[in-house]
């Protein structure tokens, strides 16, 4: 497996791990009382464009040419540090 294969497979883990984490979210928003339930949506809806946007990128890079691999996974990794952070930092706020 190649350097960029393992990468994109070890993105697309963490991705698919950020989505369980959301659907575990989700079935926790449904049995909390009304005025805890509205926040919780607003925190999933935030949750759900953080991973989004993290899987935009990750596209863009799956796509890029052999040529703008390196610069692009370089962009990629200071995309993917702000987006972790701030889904990081949305998952706190459920705890």
């Amino acid at each position: 497996m190649s350097e960029r294969e393992a990468y994109i497979k070890k993105t697309q883990a963490r991705l698919d791990q950020w989505s369980a984490e959301i659907d575990k979210l989700q079935a926790k928003a449904k049995e909390a009382e009304a005025e805890a339930r509205i926040e919780y949506e607003k925190q999933l809806t935030e949750l759900r464009a953080q991973r989004d946007e993290a899987e935009r990128k990750m596209k863009e890079l799956r796509d890029a040419s052999d040529e703008a691999w390196s610069d692009m996974k370089s962009g990629f990794d200071k995309a993917w540090d702000s987006i972790s952070s701030a889904f990081t930092s949305a998952m706190s706020r459920f705890k």
